[in-house]
């Protein structure tokens, strides 16, 4: 067995036989091994788990963290067919690695993509084995607002994703292509490094390739809200903690508004100064909320 080294990720792959398709789910663990899960994280579109590397390892001397690759993302091996796609599969997804695992872990966390999806996850989770939730600015709009899908076809997130280059010469060109530009303006560089770890994967030729290919990641936004995701929040089954970003949030909720439901068990908190990718910019803020939420997590059963 490999020694551990406190902080240090190690790489993990699972089976999985989900109802979106069975297949080998690929992750990064974080701190001791023989401890039962603290926290499963699922990453916004496009990304991996290495992307949040940074923001995991100073937890890992003490938690226990799994961070995976969902499909179509990283290093997993999953079937990413765009063709009448649904976030559904992400869910279904998440539902079969809690089963792979034989265990559920105290907090389950996601930024974006999959914050969203683990609230389509809850409502399908037995009763006994519910976690706390804490999610870092997720899709969410209530359903007078969403738009259609003709109008997130024509959206700029999509043309921008179609349009993305997929195949750079070497990780350095990858890198300057992404430095200071479009999601990436607010990260530092060692973050977007940390992305290209597993965002790109060799190609014959000698070149490299995005891991996550175009085509999927423009197919997860024009279905962004096809599914409900608002029941899990009307309803919640334990402690949901969400962060959204103060500019350009995909969270577009009242903090008061009877029609998500506005439980006491939900907390909406808007952080400052902050776009979508709160993570990047604020990653001692999500390492608080982490800890926070193992902290005050129901004892496990």
């Amino acid at each position: 067995m490999a020694t551990f080294v406190p902080g240090a990720p190690r790489r993990r792959t699972l089976e999985l036989q989900s109802a979106a398709g069975a297949g080998r789910m690929a992750g990064i663990e974080f701190g001791p091994p023989e401890r039962p899960l603290d926290v499963v994280f699922l990453h916004a579109n496009g990304f991996n788990a290495m992307t949040y590397r940074q923001i995991f390892e100073p937890l890992g001397t003490g938690l226990r963290i799994l961070a995976i690759d969902q499909r179509g993302h990283g290093r997993s091996e999953l079937e990413a067919e765009p063709q009448g796609h649904s976030w559904r599969r992400y869910a279904d997804d998440l539902l079969a690695l809690l089963d792979a695992l034989g265990e559920t872990p105290r907090v389950l966390a996601g930024h974006s993509m999959g914050g969203t999806a683990i609230l389509l996850a809850l409502p399908r989770m037995p009763a006994e084995a519910v976690p706390g939730v804490v999610l870092f600015d997720p899709v969410l709009r209530l359903p007078e607002d969403r738009p259609d899908e003709a109008t997130m076809t024509a959206s700029p997130l999509v043309r921008g994703a179609t349009r993305r280059n997929a195949s750079f010469a070497s990780r350095a060109a990858a890198l300057e292509s992404y430095r200071g530009r479009g999601a990436f303006k607010t990260w530092p560089d060692a973050m977007i490094e940390d992305y290209l770890v597993d965002g790109l994967k060799p190609s014959p030729d000698g070149a490299f390739t995005l891991s996550c290919a175009p085509a999927w990641e423009a197919a997860n936004f024009v279905t962004t809200y096809r599914l409900d995701a608002l029941p899990a929040l009307r309803q919640p089954r334990g402690a949901v903690r969400i962060l959204r970003a103060e500019y350009e949030s995909t969270c577009v909720l009242g903090p008061d508004s009877e029609s998500w439901g506005g439980h006491s068990r939900v907390r909406l908190e808007t952080v400052p100064q902050t776009t979508h990718f709160l993570p990047m910019e604020r990653p001692e803020v999500v390492r608080g909320a982490l800890r926070e939420a193992v902290l005050t997590a129901a004892p496990r059963r």
